[in-house]
């Protein structure tokens, strides 16, 4: 696929180079010709332009150009046109008078029509003051619409003034000049033409070998990507000409790769997640159903005092076993982020009493005694008061959990200028700093912990619970020398009245 993307663009490219060659070829080939008929022009008229006045110094001084009535000597410009087309055929020879009126002409009596009578003589008078060598273009007394080269005399004979108005490029001049010029032009045209597919091969090879260089090592690098190389990057990305592309293919690559080493992790945790839930929901289910079981077989052989235990335990694995349920549905519904917060204003001192309270009846059994140390004139929090309990009853819970026999769980509560800060002290065995990366990991319990009961959801929904306050979890502990997990709530800022 890649490589029959880059022939197309090669072919593409080297197309529009080439039609971009036949354009200027073209062009070059009408302003060649252009010019070329200019400079002609202007070699013709600087040779021939003493060429009216000799004419008036050679003839005029021999036999005047006028009759003694007046009128104009035709026989003498009859013998003056048949002696100068003897030499060039493309001349043409008229007398003007001294405003420019065409006074006579062999030409216009040989070929009848409606020629200009009036000739435009600031040519002429530009022409005789440049010292008759610049190139000057008059009007043509055949066609209005053309003008041409030209070479002119003043005379004056006979007390009448005027002008020799000689047409270096006449009619035949046009008219053999057309007939060559298809010629020159296919010459000249196949000439450039030959030119062009020549440098086009060449050129275009080596300047789109050259200008598809960053573009063929994308290519190639993408080509790698694809094929499964998923270190394939572009080297010296900002460099390259193509450096928005080359930069933009390399951040992909890289998010590409980051995204699936995620989702490997993911998928390594859920595969973790479920192998552990099955093992743990499978331990109240397997008592609920010996124990059930039980009861069936012995119904009537067993005691009131034995029926009631076989009841008790079944119902301990059934609430145990909905907690664990419980737990997965809440964690769940938070990593789906499903559930908003409702924040409000509260005082969190007597949400801490009102903990400490649900928790000494499961603390006095392991004789563990739970403290208060609040701060006097702790302001109000701003967040959501049920998930805020929720947090602080599961690190309850895992201090519970962790914490001896006559040992101590002290939940402080601080407060600077900022937030409110709440930190859960017990004085358990401790968590290595090797395990303290990965408990807040759903389903992660520290492997060096004798404890193994639970989910090990409680703090993951913590972590995620205070992530949706914008807020941190940090835990701070040493093997055997207890543990503290502490967090922060912003503090209530009341509106101005």
């Amino acid at each position: 696929m890649m490589s029959s993307i880059n022939n197309k663009l090669i072919a593409k490219l080297s197309l529009s180079f080439f039609l971009l060659l036949v354009v200027i070829g073209v062009a070059f080939t009408g302003l060649t010709v252009f010019i070329t008929n200019k400079h002609f022009e202007e070699v013709t008229q600087r040779l021939n332009s003493q060429v009216a006045a000799h004419l008036i110094n050679e003839k005029f001084q021999n036999e005047s150009p006028f009759l003694e009535d007046g009128s104009v000597n035709k026989p003498l410009f009859g013998d003056l046109m048949h002696d100068m087309m003897a030499v060039n055929q493309g001349i043409e020879v008229y007398l003007l008078d001294d405003v420019g009126q065409v006074l006579y002409s062999v030409v216009l009596d040989h070929n009848p029509g409606k020629p200009v009578t009036q000739i435009d003589i600031e040519p002429i008078n530009k022409f005789l003051h440049g010292n008759k060598t610049a190139y000057v273009l008059g009007d043509d007394p055949r066609n209005q619409d053309q003008k041409k080269i030209f070479s002119a005399e003043s005379y004056d004979v006979n007390g009448k003034q005027g002008f020799i108005y000689i047409i270096l490029a006449g009619q035949q001049y046009e008219l053999v000049n057309s007939q060559l010029f298809s010629s020159f032009f296919l010459q000249l045209g196949a000439g450039v033409g030959a030119l062009i597919i020549v440098f086009a091969s060449l050129i275009g090879m080596v300047s789109i070998w050259f200008l598809t260089r960053n573009l063929r090592e994308i290519i190639f690098q993408v080509k790698r990507f694809q094929d499964g190389d998923l270190n394939a990057r572009i080297p010296n990305a900002e460099t390259k000409d193509l450096s928005t592309l080359a930069v933009s293919f390399n951040e992909m690559a890289d998010t590409i790769v980051k995204n699936l080493d995620e989702i490997k992790s993911v998928d390594a945790l859920r595969r973790e997640l479920i192998a552990n839930i099955s093992h743990d929901l499978r331990t109240p289910l397997a008592i609920l159903q010996g124990y059930i079981e039980t009861l069936e077989m012995k119904d009537q052989s067993l005691a009131e005092e034995e029926r009631k235990k076989y009841l008790n335990i079944i119902w301990n694995s059934s609430e145990r076993l909905s907690h664990m349920v419980s737990q997965l549905f809440e964690y769940s519904k938070l990593e789906a982020k499903q559930i908003e917060p409702h924040k409000e204003p509260f005082q969190i001192t007597e949400l801490a009493h009102d903990v400490r309270s649900k928790f000494e009846v499961l603390a006095k059994e392991k004789n563990i005694s739970i403290h208060l140390e609040i701060r006097n004139n702790i302001p109000l929090v701003f967040a959501d008061l049920s998930l805020v309990e929720r947090v602080i009853q599961n690190l309850m819970d895992n201090a519970l959990k962790f914490t001896p026999v006559d040992g101590t769980i002290t939940l402080k509560i601080t407060a600077d200028n900022h937030e409110v800060a709440i930190a859960i002290v017990d004085t358990g065995e401790g968590i290595s700093e090797a395990d303290q990366i990965h408990i807040f990991d759903r389903y992660r319990k520290s492997e060096s912990s004798s404890n193994k009961q639970g989910t090990g959801l409680g703090l993951a929904i913590a972590k995620k619970i205070l992530e949706i306050h914008n807020s941190t979890i940090r835990v701070i502990s040493q093997p055997n020398l207890g543990t503290t997990f502490q967090f922060g709530l912003p503090i209530y800022a009341s509106p101005i009245a």
